[in-house]
């Protein structure tokens, strides 16, 4: 019996998520300024004094409160001269009685200052982010944000480690809606929600039982080191070795792990969302990124956003924390990028 099947439905954005989503883009509204004050003092207003954030490796734990501001964007900012934000993708829902808003998109800026050890380049550059708050009573009480810190070593030709799909900027929704600002049909929201986990119980799958639920012409937008496809057929020329990598991938239950799993998930109109800090659990049996196997169990933390048409699933950005996953098979990025860049 496949593992996934008795996983807790996905929520749907609700008229609190409303009120959330309304709250959230006067917030990402301060960033239109800059990345400096404006955002400082909308920051301060929406998040708990209390705030638990987390971002990506090497970040990680940022402080309480006000660990958002001064520990994941203030070195973005100081990092990338003229720093803008665009954000491709806003959306919220409700999932097992929390309430969450999220966001994914890109900054952008002239790369003048290193940045979590990643020497600047001098030229424009772009640091693709994912984030994911839950609100309770109009603020932020807990936050996670994914940096794309992989793909930009990759931009800057520093990776030293294997590449098999595109590297490189991806676009938004092709469609240009993915601002989900408004209320939506809860229909459409349900329907959804529905395709995208009805789909994700299918992964890990010796049949690739996946693959109807998938527009032929889709694209995964994936992070740094696994790249991105289009169409069904080259994703399936990626998804499964990839699966077949760690052994036992998905959640660990099988194993008599837990904390595994999904913190939030939703559909909101014809979008929907997932993240799980960590999401994935596996033993490394194959070679990952040309790294031999270890025998290591590793802890993914992962998130992903997707735009469905017409019944199916077209298009997926999916982010994953793979320096963290590196760090955790005994391989330390940021030291080889720096003995590299010395």
């Amino acid at each position: 019996m496949n593992t996934r099947a008795n996983r807790p439905a996905m929520g749907i954005a609700t008229e609190t998520t409303f009120d959330n989503k309304r709250l959230y883009r006067q917030f990402l509204n301060s960033f239109n300024q800059d990345c400096g004050s404006a955002t400082e003092q909308a920051a301060a207003a929406i998040f708990a004094s209390d705030a638990k954030a987390e971002a990506s490796h090497p970040i990680n734990a940022a402080r309480s409160g006000d660990g958002y501001m001064r520990d994941i964007i203030a070195p973005i900012a100081e990092a990338f001269e003229g720093c803008t934000r665009q954000d491709y993708v806003v959306t919220g829902g409700e999932y097992l009685g929390t309430e969450w808003v999220t966001s994914t998109g890109y900054f952008h800026g002239h790369f003048t200052r290193p940045l979590c050890g990643i020497p600047p380049s001098g030229k424009l550059a772009f640091l693709r982010y994912g984030e994911f708050h839950r609100m309770e009573g109009g603020k932020f009480v807990e936050t996670y944000v994914f940096l794309g810190f992989a793909e930009l070593i990759i931009a800057l030709g520093l990776w030293p480690l294997e590449l098999k799909g595109y590297e490189g900027t991806v676009p938004g929704p092709a469609t240009h809606d993915g601002n989900v600002i408004g209320p939506s049909d809860q229909d459409q929201s349900r329907f959804t929600a529905d395709l995208v986990e009805d789909m994700l119980k299918q992964l890990a799958t010796k049949d690739q039982n996946w693959r109807p639920y998938w527009d032929e012409r889709m694209i995964w937008y994936g992070p740094g080191g696994l790249g991105s496809y289009a169409t069904v057929d080259a994703f399936a020329e990626f998804q499964s070795p990839f699966e077949d990598t760690f052994e036992g991938w998905g959640d660990g239950q099988r194993e008599g792990i837990s904390g595994v799993g999904s913190n939030c998930k939703a559909g909101d109109g014809s979008y929907a969302f997932l993240c799980g800090w960590p999401q994935i659990t596996g033993v490394h049996v194959k070679p990952f990124l040309g790294l031999e196997p270890t025998g290591k169990r590793v802890f993914m933390r992962d998130c992903d956003w997707w735009r469905c048409a017409d019944g199916k699933i077209i298009e997926n950005w999916c982010m994953l924390d793979i320096p963290h996953v590196l760090m955790q098979l005994g391989y330390d990025l940021f030291a080889e990028i720096a003995v590299q860049a010395a």
